[in-house]
């Protein structure tokens, strides 16, 4: 097997491994993915089943263990009766879900209905809710992703792209590498060529200027046709002596 085909193999070999790495990265995160995301339903659904709890208990002892379990809960939620007007929620911005409004001198506290309103359709389009029915009124839980479940999704997509980043500036120094010793290769080839040239060269400028007084042919019209052909070959072989100095400029 010649050097190229075994670059060749190796470059497909290389690009196989990383086709099975980024696959399996995104397997194995999709897969926590769907993990994260069944046990963030179940906290909706404690959190949901704890809050009809305490709307429906009057007992102090167990509405403060029926608190502890309902705010272990980080999702973000919304409840909604069946005409969709917000009843309860959890977890969602405090700077949003009350504003301060001044009113004759007296302050309120008013949720942002553009806020909420956003969330909620947001909640709808991730998750089905989770229904409840208290006090005889059908009640819908909404939730959203947690931040951790968020990032989870997009983690992969990030470290993809900044591997594939590694590896495309990896592949431009390498090539660029490759290539400035490609560089010097040829003009080392071409200094030596030029070197290699300059003996016979000066050897025929030699044997002209002998063959000019021995056979007194200055006039000659061959001995100006050699000459035209040696100025040609040195003006050649200068060329290739100032290629290192070009390629440095």
């Amino acid at each position: 097997m010649n050097p190229y085909q075994q670059k060749k193999r190796w470059k497909y070999s290389l690009l196989t491994f990383a086709v099975v790495i980024a696959s399996g990265s995104l397997l194995y995160t999709q897969y926590l993915v769907r993990n994260i995301a069944k046990s963030e339903r179940t906290r909706a659904q404690v959190w949901a089943m704890s809050m009809k709890q305490v709307l429906a208990s009057d007992d102090n002892d167990f509405l403060s263990y029926v608190f502890a379990v309902r705010d272990s809960s980080i999702v973000p939620a919304i409840v909604v009766n069946d005409r969709d007007d917000i009843q309860l929620w959890r977890g969602l911005d405090s700077t949003k879900t009350a504003i301060k409004l001044q009113a004759e001198g007296n302050k309120k506290l008013k949720y942002d209905p553009n806020y909420f309103k956003y969330e909620l359709a947001t909640m709808k389009k991730q998750h089905a809710p989770i229904k409840l029915t208290i006090l005889g009124t059908p009640w819908f839980v909404y939730y959203e992703d947690s931040n951790l479940l968020t990032q989870l999704k997009f983690f992969p997509y990030i470290q993809l792209s900044l591997i594939a980043i590694f590896l495309l500036m990896a592949y431009t120094a390498f090539s660029s590498s490759r290539k400035s010793e490609q560089d010097q290769v040829w003009v080392g080839l071409a200094k030596e060529t030029a070197h290699q040239l300059g003996t016979p060269i000066s050897s025929l400028m030699a044997w002209i200027e002998l063959m000019k007084e021995k056979f007194n042919a200055e006039d000659d019209p061959l001995i100006g046709e050699m000459e035209n052909d040696v100025k040609r070959l040195e003006i050649v072989a200068d060329r290739f002596s100032k290629i290192g100095f070009d390629t440095k400029a």
